[in-house]
């Protein structure tokens, strides 16, 4: 169901009872046109969203009341489109390709660029924690830092480590074109591994879902802002040789939401 003016999308059955991809997988005979329909939905949603929120999702105004309860639905729909996308998948034993971590990952930033405005967004790792960087050139090393490794739910960020002992705040975008000497397949690997972390440990009994969903927030939104098509693009694009970074990004986004859901239920109806 994808009515003109309708924010997002939503399945049915034949007789107009909601369901869900996951579901209707489990009892269709060609799953595989399910999935590639629900991908395809989800890519119009989007393109329908930038278009109707763009303004707002650059932050070029203030949303108005009725900008924040549409915003509200536009996350909402596109969390759970992916959550159920990632759940259909994991049900068919199915490894999402390019063009699925491509859109998923348009959606995720959707997400997080819809949340914003509205205050729904948690702190980034280590915030307060680091050092201020001054003006000029900076020496040192770039690392991935844990928050806390003997909770690794919490995650983790890129860093400068300084000759002279300061850690300061880094991005995966600056590591890639804005830094020298860097092995940009080994970082983007070593970012993969911070969210896969994340996501293996979110289940733990003493895992805090806030925790969880704010680490998942910043890894997913500095992977992202270092692959789009351009400054000014929220198309995602994969690096020539890095497929397979689309299962893990669509983990991360499912875990994420499945995280939020706990504090948010309006997340999964």
């Amino acid at each position: 169901m994808q009515d003109d003016g309708q924010i997002g999308f939503y399945w049915t059955t034949s007789d107009g009872a909601p369901t869900t991809l996951h579901v209707l997988v489990g009892e269709d005979d060609e799953p595989d046109r399910l999935v590639a329909t629900h991908l395809s939905a989800l890519d119009d949603s989007l393109i329908d969203a930038s278009r109707r929120f763009g303004e707002l999702l650059g932050g070029g105004r203030r949303p108005t009341v009725q900008d924040r309860q549409d915003l509200g639905e536009l996350y909402r729909s596109v969390d759970r489109a992916c959550l159920d996308y990632a759940r259909a998948v994991e049900r068919l034993g199915l490894a999402p390709d390019a063009r699925a971590g491509q859109i998923i990952g348009t959606a995720v930033l959707m997400s997080i660029l819809a949340r914003h405005p509205l205050d729904m967004l948690g702190p980034a790792p280590l915030e307060g924690e680091l050092d201020e960087p001054k003006p000029g050139v900076v020496g040192g090393y770039g690392e991935m830092a844990q928050v806390d490794h003997a909770r690794p739910w919490k995650g983790g960020r890129w860093v400068v480590r300084t000759e002279a002992g300061a850690r300061l705040p880094l991005t995966l975008s600056m590591l890639l074109y804005d830094s020298s000497g860097t092995n940009k397949d080994a970082a983007r690997s070593e970012h993969c591994e911070a969210m896969q972390k994340v996501v293996s440990s979110a289940a733990e009994t003493d895992a805090d879902p806030y925790d969880v969903a704010c680490a998942l927030d910043w890894l997913l939104y500095d992977w992202l802002m270092a692959h789009r098509d351009g400054p000014d693009s929220a198309e995602i694009v994969f690096p020539k040789g890095r497929d397979g970074d689309a299962t893990v990004l669509v983990a991360a986004a499912a875990a994420s939401v499945a995280a939020r859901a706990t504090f948010d239920p309006a997340l999964v109806r």
